[in-house]
């Protein structure tokens, strides 16, 4: 398939890294071989020929760009925090503003302190004209359903925008993993970590009480749109009556947007369509941990309604997020 037969689209989780951030992303690739840390180093701070190269073969004419994790998700001074993340948005910007043509933006936010984490989105979104925010998972074991972080959500409501949760590592291996580190991070761990956050949104009542909040998950909705109705059937008056206004798979529909980030196969996608709509799919890379030329012919060729296609890969991006392929 050559470039111009390629499906246009526009690509959600893609990373990059900056000064001040390499130092909080070492560790999750200190396992890997140097080689291959090295070259996603030098991936995830490129912003010319290699990333737009890659963009190019897979047929993607706009990425939105946010900080690989963990981020400041691990600093534990809340005021470096603040500092440190007000300067990678800024970096960010700068490097969109070089392509605007192809490069648009996710904030990171320093969930340490609600109130900042909040100025910095409106700032983000209204200023710097970022589509939404990516959150790296947990905040030093704190995770996003925390009553301190009203103001946040509160926020993120008013303002209707994205916010993205980016799989990181648990506070500690659970029990049923350990003395098998191939079932751990990407494998599985990341995504029984994630899907357990969102649940955590859901039932700490999150949604009930900012209904205009929006969250997004990658790699096709970290498994929960296979689980609807044992959600349902589990949480009613029969079994554990959580106090919700509504059924679990009311806010996974109304409340959560996915994408297809790391996961090419018919399998899920089916799944996400049939229990979620094709209005709330859109199309993700999860460039350079993955590469994106394999993503993008993956939904270049396969077996869809090309008018599903062209929602994956960029209509719902553009009605959901704003943005223009």
């Amino acid at each position: 398939m050559t470039e111009d037969a390629l499906v246009k689209k526009i690509a959600l989780e893609e990373h990059f890294l900056c000064p001040g951030f390499i130092e909080y992303w070492n560790p999750t690739v200190a396992e890997m071989p140097a080689e291959k840390r090295d070259n996603l180093l030098k991936r995830n701070t490129d912003f010319g020929e290699m990333r737009l190269a890659s963009m190019d073969k897979a047929g993607i004419t706009r990425a939105v760009l946010a900080l690989a994790g963990p981020g400041v998700q691990a600093e534990k001074d809340a005021a470096t925090a603040v500092r440190t993340a007000k300067a990678g948005n800024d970096f960010l910007a700068k490097e969109i503003q070089k392509r605007p043509d192809r490069y648009s933006g996710f904030a990171h936010l320093p969930m340490q302190d609600a109130k900042a984490a909040a100025d910095e989105l409106e700032r983000c979104v209204k200023e710097l004209k970022f589509c939404g925010a990516m959150i790296n998972g947990h905040t030093l074991g704190q995770y996003l359903d925390h009553p301190s972080l009203a103001p946040f959500w509160e926020r993120a409501d008013a303002l209707g925008t994205l916010i993205y949760i980016h799989p990181t590592d648990p506070v500690s291996v659970a029990p049923v993993l350990q003395g098998h580190p191939g079932l751990r991070r990407a494998t599985w761990e990341w995504t029984f970590e994630t899907g357990s956050h969102a649940l955590r949104l859901i039932f700490g009542g999150v949604f009930d009480r900012y209904p205009k909040a929006r969250v997004g998950l990658g790699h096709m909705g970290e498994t929960l749109p296979y689980l609807l109705w044992r959600f349902d059937s589990r949480t009613g008056p029969d079994f554990y009556n959580v106090g919700l206004k509504k059924p679990v798979s009311h806010y996974i529909k109304n409340n959560l947007e996915i994408t297809t980030s790391g996961m090419c196969s018919a399998e899920p996608l089916n799944c996400a369509i049939a229990a979620l709509g094709v209005g709330r799919i859109m199309f993700g890379a999860d460039y350079p941990f993955e590469r994106a030329e394999e993503a993008g012919h993956w939904l270049d060729t396969e077996k869809l309604d090309e008018n599903v296609r062209a929602d994956i890969a960029y209509k719902n991006a553009e009605r959901l997020l704003g943005l223009k392929v």
